[in-house]
């Protein structure tokens, strides 16, 4: 057994992407945490989500080699964060082929980076188990990909003590080994790579004890290669895509983990600094009770997590509100406070925290720097309104207590427990303790169902308003895409160049564009607006696209507010008859229409606030 050479993780970072630039990938930033035209999920919850349409047969401009560390964030299993590996903010690594190398190149170079200690991450192969698909009705078994590993091991020299009849490669059913994104989209058979984290299973398992290490959590998953020859509609496998495609990824933070040779993600380098510095923070503050080691260990790793989740949102233009992903980040950003009354930290101290996360990624996205001070008011921002909404949902508790204790009952109404929550902010572990004080309990797994139905209700509506949303690309919604572009461009015009897109969100009924300007338009504001994208329209003008370096574009004025996400090479999409005279350029992915006398007449429905500094219109073509 070899040593885990100890890198840090912006070695881990770095060798990663050294590595596929020197086997010919471009590298790619990071796409924005909220997704682009994308209305059916509120975050990129993985490392492929950006890259779907080029999995569909779309021409990247950067070429068809590809690799990124995309930022994610997923909120389905918030309750557990705070255990050893649950994050709400996490970052996949990841190399794409798209019509280029498929199986032998993908397995090779994901043994090479995972084993070689000189310029990989230096992980032990004696302690390497990977599985491949065992065939269904709609795939054969992945006997290819097995064979591959098996001279990639023998020529590797590796496993020669294994006992007798135990395996390195495993066969496992799709729920195991078949990857989609859904019911529609490119997907295919993976293989996968377990890593002993014992160091105890070196000679090899039979499938059962195999089976088992992994229950028990032996093995951890380190890294997947996906390989995408097939398409699914409406949940079933239709045929094979035009091209082969190769999808691989690993948690960043789980490699840093093995690597470091830790037993948590929280005791890398990654979390390490943020935990010390909520450490420093804690006070014996009057009425803060004493509480156990590992309940202050929790609360930090919650505290942690969700500091660094927020920083990253607020980076990408989200701002806290009671919708959308400005719900999610409101909720984090509670939840973390709530922990920091537990641990006894003084009021408006978690502003420091996010100090530490900015300085930590402030080099890998410039934006999270750039925006440092703006992300400390913010967040000190919250904690006043939460304290407020405190301090009346706290009247409101009084006031179901007294209900409670009057009717002779010892426990809260669940409709009261989840007003709290929904009304007040209260996460559910404050109403826990407030009624615990008051000697009254709650029912937690009735709140719980009650939660997931408020939940499902939320999806349908979604469901229901995201409908054919801009991942289908029907004719209707890339009509709307072109239409903010119309948009983006009046307000412009009309309201200064201060203006610049936050966001936008398309469905086949209407569009809704989200931009900064600080006062409410006037209805001859509006009027102005409607006139000139209809005169655009009216005069039925050229949408063209045109592939140039990022230097190049930036240089012809074309409008970009996502900088991070851009690679050298982009697409301009301009309205006009020539790039140099256009009356809207800007970086976009796309798609377009072919001439604005395609849109038909638009209409502004509503002009709103969404936050301090950011306005919405929702508009319709008719």
């Amino acid at each position: 057994m070899i040593s885990t050479p100890k890198l840090t993780s912006v070695e881990v970072r770095t060798r990663f992407l050294a590595f596929f630039k020197e086997r010919g990938h471009a590298i790619i930033p990071s796409s924005s945490l909220v997704p682009e035209n994308d209305p059916s999920v509120l975050f990129n919850t993985a490392g492929m989500q950006p890259i779907v349409p080029y999995l569909l047969g779309e021409k990247h401009p950067e070429g068809t080699r590809l690799a990124d560390i995309q930022k994610c964030v997923r909120t389905v299993d918030i309750e557990e964060v705070g255990d050893s590996r649950h994050l709400t903010f996490f970052e996949m690594m990841g190399n794409w082929s798209l019509g280029d190398y498929f199986k032998k190149e993908a397995i090779e170079w994901s043994y090479d980076l995972l084993t070689n200690a000189e310029y990989g991450f230096g992980l032990d192969p004696e302690r390497l188990y990977v599985t491949c698909f065992e065939g269904d009705e709609n795939a054969p078994k992945d006997t290819e990909s097995a064979a591959i590993w098996k001279d990639v091991f023998k020529n590797a020299g590796v496993h020669k003590n294994d006992k007798s009849g135990t395996e390195r490669i495993f066969f496992l059913p799709a729920k195991n080994n078949w990857w989609s994104p859904g019911d529609n989209g490119p997907c295919g058979p993976d293989t996968e790579m377990f890593y002993d984290t014992t160091g105890l299973l070196t000679q090899g398992l039979t499938h059962e004890e195999y089976v088992k290490a992994d229950d028990e959590g032996k093995l951890v998953e380190i890294w997947n290669d996906v390989f995408m020859e097939y398409k699914k509609k409406d949940g079933v496998v239709i045929g094979k895509l035009d091209t082969q495609n190769v999808d691989t990824g690993s948690g960043f933070e789980r490699i840093v983990m093995m690597v470091q040779g830790v037993s948590s993600v929280y005791e890398t380098d990654v979390f390490v600094p943020i935990l010390e510095k909520i450490e420093t923070l804690r006070t014996a503050k009057d009425g803060v009770e004493a509480i156990s080691t590992e309940t202050a260990e929790q609360s930090k790793r919650i505290i942690a997590d969700h500091i660094r989740t927020s920083v990253m949102l607020f980076a990408d233009g989200v701002v806290p509100s009671n919708t959308d992903q400005g719900y999610i980040l409101r909720r984090l950003l509670r939840r973390a406070l709530r922990h920091a009354d537990i641990l006894g930290m003084p009021d408006n101290s978690l502003f420091m925290v996010a100090d530490v996360v900015t300085d930590y990624f402030k080099e890998v996205y410039t934006q999270v720097g750039k925006q440092k001070e703006t992300i400390k008011v913010a967040i000190s921002a919250e904690e006043k309104k939460f304290r407020k909404a405190l301090t009346l949902g706290l009247k409101e508790f009084n006031k179901i207590v007294e209900k409670t204790v009057t009717a002779g009952k010892s426990e809260i109404e669940t409709e009261h427990v989840f007003t709290l929550f929904e009304s007040y902010g209260f996460p559910i572990e404050l109403v826990t303790e407030l009624a615990h004080e008051k000697k009254l309990t709650i029912d937690t797994e009735g709140f719980k169902a009650m939660f997931a139905e408020h939940q499902e209700k939320s999806r349908a509506g979604s469901e229901k308003k995201f409908k054919g949303g801009m991942a289908g690309d029907s004719v209707t919604e890339t009509r709307y895409h072109t239409a903010t572009h119309l948009l983006h461009q009046a307000l412009r015009e009309v309201l200064g160049t201060h203006v610049s897109q936050k966001g936008s969100n398309i469905t086949a009924e209407r569009l809704r564009f989200d931009f900064s300007h600080t006062a409410k338009m006037t209805d001859e504001e509006k009027k102005l607006v409607e006139e000139k994208v209809n005169g655009w329209i009216a005069d039925d003008l050229p949408v063209a696209v045109v592939i140039m370096p990022k230097d190049e574009a930036e240089k012809t004025g074309a409008l970009h507010f996502f900088g991070e996400k851009y690679g050298d090479n982009v697409q301009v999409y301009f309205i006009g008859d020539t790039l140099d005279h256009a009356i809207s350029k800007e970086f976009c992915g796309g798609p377009h229409v072919g001439h604005t006398g395609e849109l038909g007449t638009f209409s502004i429905q509503k002009e709103e606030a969404v936050s301090q500094g950011v306005r919405r219109i929702k508009a319709i073509l008719s």
